[in-house]
């Protein structure tokens, strides 16, 4: 995980901003092109990309792979918490992937997600260090 694409203590106002962000994260790190931030608001309206347990993983259309640039995550902390269609949302890990290589990366988060400690931490943790350990599991670029 590429330490530019995490970005621990955010305010968002609503799912839209808090997509928008985590669109502007993967652009920023090179990871995207535009259309594919866009497309990550195609996707929401598809299905919920609401993970559970305070997590959501915005990521864009099959279509919209064409302007992926290379697979990449990001980390988007939101304290405050963001409502995503009646849930709470307080971290959000957007995913560029060109391939099935996001089945594994989203089976590693699972793994994370079901250690409520680990959880938690993601949630309120204010090192970006601590971040990079908890999700080490998730094998990604760097």
């Amino acid at each position: 995980m590429h330490r530019d694409s995490i970005r621990l203590g955010r305010s968002a106002t609503d799912k839209d901003d808090a997509i928008r962000q985590c669109g502007e994260a993967l652009l920023e790190v090179g990871a995207i092109q535009a259309p594919y931030a866009e497309a990550m608001f195609a996707r929401e309206k598809e299905v919920s990309t609401y993970l559970g347990e305070g997590f959501a993983i915005p990521h864009g259309t099959n279509e919209s792979r064409q302007w992926i640039n290379r697979a990449a995550l990001g980390f988007l902390q939101f304290p405050e918490g963001v409502d995503w269609n009646g849930e709470t949302v307080h971290v959000c890990i957007p995913i560029a992937s060109n391939s099935d290589e996001h089945v594994g990366i989203l089976g590693a988060l699972a793994e994370v997600l079901m250690d409520p400690d680990a959880a938690e931490k993601l949630r309120t943790t204010t090192s970006v260090d601590e971040v990079i350990a908890l999700l080490s599991a998730i094998g990604e670029e760097e």
